[in-house]
């Protein structure tokens, strides 16, 4: 697959250094334009090549197809986890997995918002979570409760022995008083604007 992949890249990596030479050549008039018109009449009049530039093409087209295909379905297979039973393949969308972290993290008071980003690698399973905390709290005693619970909480939920490396950014801290002001302000009723009709009976 490596090989593969690094033959298609340095397929790539040719044709566009072909072309682009070619558009520079022509921009800065390196190339007459007579032998521009007799190489193009030279192509037009022999079936042969015109042959052989129809088939190029319709290969190119194919392999850039045949590529896109395989990159898509590379990247659907790293957003999922698959694992055997008894009765079949389970497959566990990594989204659900970030999601179910998200719920977890809920049940931390230390932490006003985690957004986690789970990969699925050869060694296992790497969770990326970008925190942000409350200010009244120890940071390093906090982010290792959060390495710990996210990690045991996946390995419970997978209840795969796979390793779990989870990794803790902290983005941003905030003090919950600005919250709490932020929270006020968007209570405060607005103030009514209009007649009021009273209706005598």
């Amino acid at each position: 697959m490596r090989f593969f992949s690094g033959l298609t890249l340095f397929f790539y990596t040719l044709v566009f250094l072909l072309v682009g030479g070619v558009c520079v050549a022509i921009s800065l008039d390196l190339v007459p334009q007579d032998s521009i018109i007799e190489a193009l009449n030279a192509v037009y009049v022999s079936t042969n090549t015109r042959l052989i530039i129809g088939i190029t093409g319709l290969l190119l087209i194919l392999i850039s197809l045949m590529v896109t295909r395989i990159t898509i379905g590379k990247m659907q297979r790293e957003r999922t986890i698959a694992f055997e039973n008894q009765d079949g393949q389970v497959t566990i969308s990594l989204a659900a997995i970030e999601d179910f972290i998200k719920r977890a993290a809920r049940q931390m008071p230390e932490i006003k918002d985690l957004r986690p980003s789970v990969r699925a690698e050869k060694k296992g399973i790497s969770v990326i979570a970008r925190v942000t905390l409350f200010s009244d709290i120890n940071i390093p005693e906090t982010t290792e409760k959060i390495q710990s619970i996210v990690k045991s909480r996946v390995q419970e939920m997978l209840g795969l022995e796979e390793k779990t490396t989870v990794r803790v950014d902290v983005t941003k801290i905030v003090h919950k008083d600005d919250i709490a002001k932020g929270e006020r302000r968007e209570e405060k009723p607005s103030k009514f604007r209009g007649n009021i009709e009273y209706t005598s009976y």
